[in-house]
């Protein structure tokens, strides 16, 4: 993914596609669209115009020592200072519309991002970096939103004002005009090289700081790891080299940025003298000799302007792929259309269409690859009847996790079916699945928010209530009655407040506070210790009545109960049945059972 990202940033063009896409997220608001397009056009008139002012009051004033002159002076201040407080309100104006654009371009990108990623399956996460997805929403969102509100509107304002100025002059005087033409073309060719040069650098200076801001990541992720380890000055010496490539790459890029401004500059000066230096050979009238001298100063800025403005475009270009692509991301696992207008969409349930889920389960000749030619399942069969526990039990990469995964749908089978009450699950909604799935991970996942808060999100519409009466069944009341707010405790980022065995407990009630018909528990337990796994164990027996539940097993002391048992090794099934029927066979089950009860008989004696 860190290579798709340069590959965009070094792009020499910039494509169309994503730019459409964004001037129609903008063009959604056409009254400040169009409030900011009348402004840019009055702000050029007003910057042409200005100069006018100046002359009227050169003509009127210093060219005849008539002492009446003057009487008629008032008419000239007020004509100024309408002038200012015209160019003072298109200001304010400018600013007002710019910054409404802004602010709202940066919320519909990401609105429209974020919305997309809530539909996107686990294989999209599979395989995109969390830190690339943080970029689009949050730096790319911003980049490009500022280049749509103020970028474009200077880039159109610049246009004018040198069109304007053109304009006047050749109407002028078309010989001293020539003098500012002849400049225009030198001036914008450099200027479009020494941009290119400068984004060239400071692309070389993102990526290097790319790399600082993922060091700083895994810095402060692996702060116990790198104290443990004693190796400080090791990964110090390590932020240091890609802390000093990032200041070379920025050094060069203020290099060339200050060439830049000299240089211009000494171009405006050079027009100016020439403009001087021929008007002066023509005879040409005082006050129209003004106006081309005026119009010679305004005349470089815009010209500034527009080139750093396209280097500025041709830099956001890949920022708005990468956001677009995000926001166009096609979901690989989605309803047919036909069970849309039935069961409705993620966002749109109709909930009044949902059929109750019994919870007879079977996979049919199912198999499966994350990774196009490396099947992970094979040909597996499995007929699971309502309201039956069924343990799944092997090693690392056996396939258990990749049933679960499919049986929720989160991934999909690459051939074969799933049925779910003797219908094929993609012939219902995702929606109607989710909502009758209560699942809980091995690694527990809470929010920033209080404890009741937390239980709540299995089902939004449970009272407070019913997420007490849940804690309590997985026995999580015993720590909960200790704490200072109870069940309005806030838990921290991630319930970074808990233990890893307290938030386990919460996330086992909020999977049971929804009464699924499907339970699974991926290794629910094994980050608990043996003391509290015991308590609850007997809760999650009672949870499991009456529900169809899969169970993936670390600890295969917890499953002796259940009504299946599935040993898998290599995306098959080799044994299958009840505990002690595959103790009685002494096979591949009896063998991983009688290690871990005597690595566990060891560690009981040694903790005694």
């Amino acid at each position: 993914m860190e290579d798709y990202e340069e590959d965009l940033d070094d792009a020499p063009r910039i494509n169309n596609h994503p730019w459409k896409k964004i001037i129609k997220t903008v063009w959604k608001d056409k009254f400040d669209t169009i409030g900011l397009l009348i402004t840019v056009l009055f702000s050029a008139a007003t910057e042409v115009g200005y100069p006018f002012v100046n002359q009227y009051a050169i003509n009127q004033y210093f060219k005849s020592n008539d002492p009446s002159r003057f009487e008629n002076v008032y008419i000239y201040l007020i004509v100024y200072i309408a002038f200012a407080l015209l160019y003072g309100f298109i200001t304010y104006m400018f600013i007002f519309f710019a910054g409404r654009i802004e602010a709202k371009t940066s919320y519909e990108l990401r609105k429209e991002a974020y919305l997309n990623l809530q539909k996107l399956p686990f294989a999209y996460f599979d395989r995109t970096q969390q830190g690339w997805i943080m970029a689009r929403l949050t730096s790319d969102a911003r980049k490009l939103s500022e280049i749509i509100s103020w970028g474009i509107t200077d880039l159109l304002n610049s246009f004018l004002m040198m069109t304007g100025i053109i304009v006047v002059l050749l109407l002028f005087d078309a010989r001293l005009a020539v003098v500012i033409l002849i400049a225009l073309p030198v001036c914008m060719t450099f200027s479009l090289l020494i941009n290119r040069k400068i984004l060239k650098e400071y692309r070389n200076a993102r990526k290097e700081n790319s790399k600082i801001t993922a060091a700083l990541n895994e810095g402060f992720m692996g702060i116990k790891a790198t104290k443990s380890l004693v190796i400080e000055d090791d990964k110090n010496e390590e932020f240091y080299r890609k802390a000093s490539d990032y200041k070379r790459s920025s050094l060069k890029a203020v290099a060339f940025s200050s060439i830049f401004g000299p240089f211009i500059y000494l171009l405006c000066i050079f027009s100016l003298g020439t403009t001087l230096y021929v008007g002066s050979i023509l005879a040409i009238n005082i006050t129209v000799l003004y106006l081309f001298i005026e119009y010679v100063l305004k005349f470089f800025d815009p010209i500034m302007n527009i080139a750093q403005i396209l280097g500025d475009f041709q830099q956001a270009s890949a920022s708005a792929e990468r956001i677009i692509s995000l926001i166009e991301e096609k979901p690989e696992i989605t309803d047919r259309e036909d069970v849309i207008e039935k069961y409705g969409t993620i966002f749109e349930p109709k909930y009044e269409n949902f059929e109750e889920l019994i919870g007879d389960i079977e996979f049919k000749n199912v198999d499966f690859e994350y990774i196009k030619g490396q099947r992970v399942l094979d040909d597996f069969n499995l007929t699971v009847p309502k309201g039956s526990t069924v343990a799944l039990v092997g090693h690392t990469g056996s396939g258990k996790s990749t049933v679960v995964n499919l049986l929720c749908r989160f991934y999909e089978p690459t051939a074969g079916n799933i049925l779910i009450d003797g219908h094929d699950y993609k012939d219902r909604s995702i929606t109607w699945l989710h909502s009758n799935l209560g699942y809980v991970l091995q690694t527990p996942e809470l929010f920033t928010g209080s404890i009741i808060e937390n239980v709540r999100y299995g089902n939004l519409n449970r009272s407070d209530d019913d997420c007490i009466k849940a804690l309590k069944v997985v026995r999580a009341d015993e720590f909960i009655e200790k704490l200072p707010e109870k069940y309005y405790t806030n838990v921290g980022e991630g319930g970074n407040r808990l233990s890893l065995g307290e938030k386990q407990l919460i996330s086992i009630a909020r999977a049971i506070v929804n009464d699924p018909r499907i339970l699974v528990f991926d290794e629910a337990t094994s980050s608990i210790d043996t003391q509290t796994e015991a308590l609850i164990q007997e809760a999650i027996n009672k949870v499991l009545k009456g529900r169809t539940s899969f169970v993936i097993a670390h600890r295969l002391q917890t499953i002796i109960n259940a009504d299946m048992i599935i040993v898998m090794k290599d995306g098959k099934i080799i044994e299958a049945g009840k505990h002690h029927e595959l103790l009685l066979k002494k096979g591949y089950y009896f063998d991983l059972y009688k290690t871990q009860f005597e690595s566990e008989s060891e560690q009981t004696i040694l903790n005694a």
